[in-house]
């Protein structure tokens, strides 16, 4: 029989069990900082309607969606691409039911067909927060917050969140005469980090736009200074539009409100850079960072839109909202030697295979370690007590109950640690106190 070689398609992660442990609760830790916040649960089906997908944008979109191929060859059904999508259908088809402000939290697998390379994957997981049905930009100010707070909870304190608001932005380019090419300079302007500020005139200009307007623009997203410094550069600009005055309104409120939410001063800093490419989004917009490690690049980014569900329903339905794309957080923190899969291994204890003598006393140590939250398993091959420690080494199972002849006796067990070597006997009463310290 002809062997088929196994293997999976590129632009697809599959882990390890010790890694898949370390991945489950890392997505854990975001779940419940979400709760912490308010945030609710809900979940979509991976499959929507392909015409539900594609509303709010064709083009590049329709390229990059998985269809699905039906038995008549129809392809109305397609794997969703992003969780915003599903999101807006979701309210508008359940505005009735739901309470609003409405705060949802979702964690679920995407898909797109995305040109593969490296750290870039085609089926990831997205953990998105929104809350939908509220202007009110204090809530643009609380998401930093749960920035900061799901980072730290992960590990990684020492982050750095970007923020602008791209009302500012669009009265700028309506100052320059230049808003009619607002959407493609706002994608170029959002890739200066990667491309640099030279390959970015250059687009710029591609466009048509005058040397004199280009370097307004590069002069105007590269102000820097402290948070009050930055504001008052953009206020003694004396940009005369309404747009303008709302949106530096809006970012000083946030700015002073995101402090009072707890998030460090050196945690958060405005930047006019962060313009954030898609078109739908309308205010406050957020990238953020790792400070120690800058060459991951953007772990979570998002911001404010005008209006989710404009497509499917009448209703106006602003929102806000962020997303931190694990798959690829993962991927490139696990690559940076930042991820130590032994420490994820659920095991605490092994108990020993010391002869069939001796398999009830194992199975009893192990339930009651079970009885107290003890995560244990019985090792039932026959094998050299020096194998087990290794398999309970390579794992990295801290600990290894022993029962043989002359703890039976005493009906009491070994410990030994793997740590340090060291091995007592004592009740399993006393494994699982020490355990449990």
């Amino acid at each position: 029989m002809t062997k088929i070689r196994p293997r999976i398609p590129s632009g697809f992660m599959e882990l390890l069990p010790q890694d898949q442990i370390v991945f489950n609760k890392m997505l854990e830790v975001i779940k419940k900082t979400y709760e912490l916040f308010g945030f609710m649960p809900i979940e979509t089906p991976a499959v929507e309607f392909t015409e539900i997908l594609l509303t709010k944008s064709g083009g590049e979109t329709e390229k990059q969606i998985w269809g699905i191929q039906k038995g008549d060859g129809s392809r109305e059904l397609s794997l969703h691409f992003d969780l915003t999508v599903p999101l807006a259908r979701y309210v508008a088809q359940r505005h009735e039911e739901l309470t609003f402000p409405f705060r949802r939290y979702q964690m679920q697998k995407v898909w797109r067909g995305e040109r593969n390379q490296k750290g870039r994957f085609r089926e990831f997981y997205q953990c998105d927060i929104d809350v939908i049905g509220s202007t009110n930009v204090l809530i643009d100010a609380e998401i930093p917050s749960v920035i900061f707070e799901a980072f730290k909870n992960l590990g990684f304190p020492n982050i750095m969140i970007r923020i602008n608001n791209r009302k500012i932005l669009n009265g700028f380019l309506v100052y320059l005469n230049c808003s009619d090419k607002s959407k493609d300079i706002l994608r170029i302007v959002d890739k200066i980090d990667k491309q640099g500020k030279e390959k970015v005139a250059e687009e710029l200009e591609g466009l048509g736009i005058t040397g004199d307007s280009v370097t307004k623009i590069l002069d105007f997203i590269e102000i820097k200074g402290n948070n009050e410094e930055v504001i008052n550069k953009l206020r003694s600009l004396k940009v005369p539009l309404p747009l303008f005055a709302e949106g530096l309104a809006e970012l000083e409120t946030v700015a002073k409100a995101i402090e009072v939410f707890g998030v460090p001063r050196e945690n958060f800093k405005l930047d006019l850079s962060i313009a954030r490419g898609l078109d739908y989004y309308t205010g406050t917009v957020y990238e953020t960072l790792l400070k120690d490690y800058p060459e991951i690049g953007s772990v979570c980014s998002g911001g404010r839109f005008d209006d989710l569900a404009e497509y499917y329903t009448d209703k106006k339905l602003p929102g806000v909202g962020i997303s931190i794309g694990l798959t690829r957080l993962f991927f490139k923190l696990k690559e940076a030697g930042l991820i130590k899969s032994k420490e994820g291994v659920p095991s605490k204890v092994l108990v020993a295979n010391m002869g069939k003598e001796f398999v009830n006393e194992n199975i009893m140590a192990a339930t009651e370690l079970r009885k107290n939250g003890i995560n244990a398993e019985v090792y039932f091959e026959s094998e050299k007590i020096s194998k087990q420690f290794k398999y309970a080494d390579r794992l990295g199972i801290p600990f290894v109950v022993i029962i043989g002849e002359v703890e039976a006796r005493k009906k009491a067990v070994t410990l030994k640690s793997m740590d340090t070597g060291e091995q007592n006997i004592m009740g399993i009463d006393d494994v699982i106190k020490l355990i449990q310290k």
